[in-house]
């Protein structure tokens, strides 16, 4: 068995379990059970990924060779390990909660859903371990293509136009831009692939860096910066499976996997320093955070609000990689983490009382917090990671941005960065307050659901356990931008 073996069992698990789950539609426990089986399977390959990361093995192979120095390759990165990681281990939490939302809630087409549920992971996986531009680009697309009918699945007016604005956003931005980008630096240097220390210095005048960085920063428009961010809390009218599909398995983390990738591996840290190519870029994903920020306080809707949640955590990781410096963008890779499970606790709850009560909006749910404990205490425990306070995992990634602000003497960016955390306490922790500290209104039938119940509160603990077992990804982080 060769070292190679993960990668292929990484990419081939979800790819199986996209072509047999229509085969077993008349069987919904089989079918249902692709999912966790598969994650489990994924996981484990990507486990082993990251120890032989960790080892120092190199890791790659060629699925098509188009030309010399152009192809369709994967190859193992320090990122890719964080991201295969992220997709495949949240992709078990996901598929079982899935389960219990479409039978709780009596969704219709579950064997659609659940197939290209099994594509997108399919997608994101191959994103992750994408060993240059052209198979990232590929890729990215394929996941586009993927999530529409899951953000359109109600097929109703809504979920079209849904669904027409998010390809609308998602796809334009990807041929005006993103593709214009990597055209560029494919003429510019010869090659598409990824390096260590970039691959542009000495192949592009330092006056067009912030050009050219532009245009991957706003081609890559699931990182939802502003302007090119209504997609996100749009395709909120999906049910919630989808809402944590897009904002911590795949679709977003992909965008911000994506800029990281682009600003390290491509621009390189040590160039975007020397030319200061980045500096607009922090003011840009400044704006983003404080905006979106100041947006989610005034939504009613937990979706809604939550979206906007995702936005402004979304510009913490490119506020990072734009700080470029080596702790500031490894903070912001770990932030892919810690983000990614905080914020699934938080859609995974948002569910969890859909499923049980039918409510939606924040205003309802005054008292239900003594009606659904577990569900509102692992909504607690998310936004305390999402807010950056121990022991939850989040305050290590917020530690690091700051501490990547200090080093480069940015002090307004300190201040914003506190400005941000005041405002994720009071739109989050708002939720809590009125579910456990203020009179119910009504009397709610409650009907939980296990398997929606279960996997929020045991993603809650996971952003805890993400906190005193950090050494492991501070070890992959250290590998690739080189700290102590």
């Amino acid at each position: 068995m060769t070292n190679e073996f993960y990668i292929y069992l990484s990419i081939l698990t979800p790819l199986i379990a996209f072509f047999t789950t229509p085969l077993l539609s008349s069987n919904p426990n089989l079918r249902d059970s692709l999912g966790p089986i598969g994650g489990i399977i994924t996981f484990y390959s990507s486990l082993n990924i990251a120890s032989l990361y960790l080892d120092g093995e190199v890791l790659s192979f060629t699925f098509f060779q188009i030309s010399e120095t152009l192809s369709i390759s994967f190859k193992i990165t320090g990122l890719g390990v964080i991201f295969g990681l992220v997709a495949s281990g949240l992709w078990i939490l996901a598929s079982i909660y899935t389960i219990g939302y479409m039978r709780g809630n009596k969704e219709k087409n579950q064997t659609r859903f659940f197939t290209f549920y099994s594509i997108a992971i399919f997608a994101a996986i191959c994103i992750a371990y994408s060993g240059n531009l052209l198979t990232l680009f590929i890729f990215y697309e394929v996941l586009t293509f993927s999530t529409y009918p899951l953000v359109a699945h109600k097929q109703n007016e809504e979920a079209k136009k849904a669904g027409r604005l998010y390809m609308g956003i998602l796809v334009g931005t990807s041929i005006v831009f993103l593709l214009p980008a990597i055209i560029i630096v494919w003429v510019l240097t010869g090659s598409l692939d990824f390096s260590a220390n970039g691959i542009l210095k000495g192949n592009i005048s330092n006056e067009y860096v912030p050009f050219l960085l532009a245009l991957f920063a706003f081609g890559i428009g699931k990182a939802a910066l502003m302007p090119f961010h209504k997609w996100l809390p749009a395709a909120m009218v999906a049910p919630t499976p989808v809402s944590a599909l897009l904002h911590a398995v795949a679709v977003v983390k992909a965008g911000v996997f994506s800029m990281l990738i682009v600003i390290t591996y491509v621009f390189g840290i040590n160039f975007l320093t020397e030319t200061n190519g980045a500096v607009w870029l922090i003011w840009i994903s400044s704006i983003t955070l404080l905006l979106s920020s100041c947006i989610a306080i005034t939504k009613d809707d937990l979706k809604a609000r939550l979206a906007y949640s995702t936005i402004s955590q979304l510009s913490y990781i490119v506020l990072g990689g734009a700080i470029a410096t080596n702790i500031a963008v490894q903070g912001a890779a770990i932030h892919i983490v810690m983000h990614a499970v905080g914020k699934i606790t938080l859609f995974f709850a948002a569910g969890a009382i859909y499923v049980a009560t039918h409510l939606s909006k924040i205003s309802d749910l005054n008292g239900m917090g003594k009606s659904m404990p577990l569900t509102f205490v692992a909504f607690f425990i998310g936004s305390l990671s999402i807010i950056g306070v121990p022991p939850m995992g989040g305050s290590w990634s917020k530690f690091y941005l700051m501490l990547g602000s200090v080093e480069k003497d940015y002090l307004l960016v300190i201040y914003i960065l506190a400005i941000s955390t005041l405002l994720n306490v009071y739109y989050l922790l708002e939720i809590p307050a009125k579910a456990f500290f203020q009179q119910k209104r009504t009397n709610i039938q409650v009907t939980k659901h296990p398997l929606t119940v279960y996997p929020t509160f045991f993603a809650a603990i996971l952003t805890i356990i993400l906190f005193i077992y950090i050494e492991p990804l501070k070890d992959i982080t250290n590998l690739i931008f080189g700290n102590s």
